[in-house]
Formats: structure tokens, C-alpha cells, sequence
């Protein structure tokens, strides 16, 4: 499941694609990494994004991982400030997502109508009921400029 986008358009990114972004450098990343470069306030987050990503970092693999680069975590924090653009708590989605620590990604996409981008399959089989709506719930992004 991949969406091809303008890279103008508004996007949700999961923790798991954060990670794939700053931690893990997943080539498949790459389109949305440049994307992102280029693109000032596509992407949309919340405090409590933040926050978990704040903790997640903590995770025992994700620090061994860090370490084994010789980058702190703060690296990632940084990139995270660089390029998301904080805004207010979205209210509740008009669907439930089965993992309530998602939640928070599908009210924002929702509330924002923008792109959400995850791994997660709890998310991902939201993709019909979020596509009425006019969200784009997809694993991989890839922009226009790529296509032409």
C-alpha cells in the first residue's frame, strides 16, 4: 500500500515511520525524507507525538541502535522539531482504531484531512473507512516529482 502525493500535502506520520526516518535510514524512506527536506510544515504532529517518541527512543533496541551510529537520541528529537510542525490535540476520529495508543495518528489525519503514513496493521486496515472521510492511510509515501 503506497500513496503518490504532492508533496504539499499534509501528512501524519506514525512512530514506526519516524523511526524508519532518523533511526533505522530505511532506503524506502527516502522519497518522504527529501520530501520532508523540502517541504516546511507538511508534516503534521502533536506534543503527545513528541512524547512518545520521547519514549520510544528509550527502548532498549532503539538505544542499542543509536549507540552502535555514536548519535543521541536528541539527534533524532532534533530532526523531529526540524520538520514536524506541532499542532494542537485533533478530537476523536469519527472510527475507533483497535490500538488506542494509535488513536491519536487517525484524529489527526482526520482532523487535518492529511496523509497518514504507517506500518502499523491496526492503522493500516482503517484505510477504507479513513479513504470516506478523505484521508490516504498508506505504508510507503512516494511524491510526484518522483513519478515524472
Amino acid at each position: 500500500m503506497e500513496a503518490v502525493l504532492n508533496t504539499t500535502d499534509a501528512l501524519v506520520l506514525d512512530t514506526n515511520i519516524a523511526l524508519d526516518l532518523f533511526v533505522f535510514r530505511d532506503p524506502a524512506t527516502s522519497p518522504l525524507r527529501e520530501a520532508l527536506e523540502r517541504s516546511t510544515g507538511a508534516w503534521l504532529a502533536t506534543a503527545a507525538m513528541r512524547e512518545e517518541l520521547v519514549r520510544v527512543l528509550a527502548y532498549p533496541q532503539i538505544a542499542r541502535r543509536l549507540t552502535a551510529q555514536a548519535r543521541p537520541a536528541q539527534d533524532v528529537l532534533d530532526a523531529f522539531d526540524r520538520h514536524a510542525r506541532v499542532v494542537p490535540e485533533a478530537p476523536k476520529a469519527a472510527f475507533t482504531c483497535k490500538d488506542a495508543d494509535d488513536q491519536k495518528f487517525i484524529d489527526l489525519a482526520a482532523a487535518h484531512r492529511a496523509t497518514l503514513v504507517s506500518k502499523d496493521d491496526a492503522v493500516l486496515c482503517m484505510a477504507r473507512r479513513m479513504e470516506r472521510i478523505g484521508v490516504t492511510v498508506c505504508r510507503e509515501w512516494r511524491s510526484l516529482a518522483h513519478e515524472v
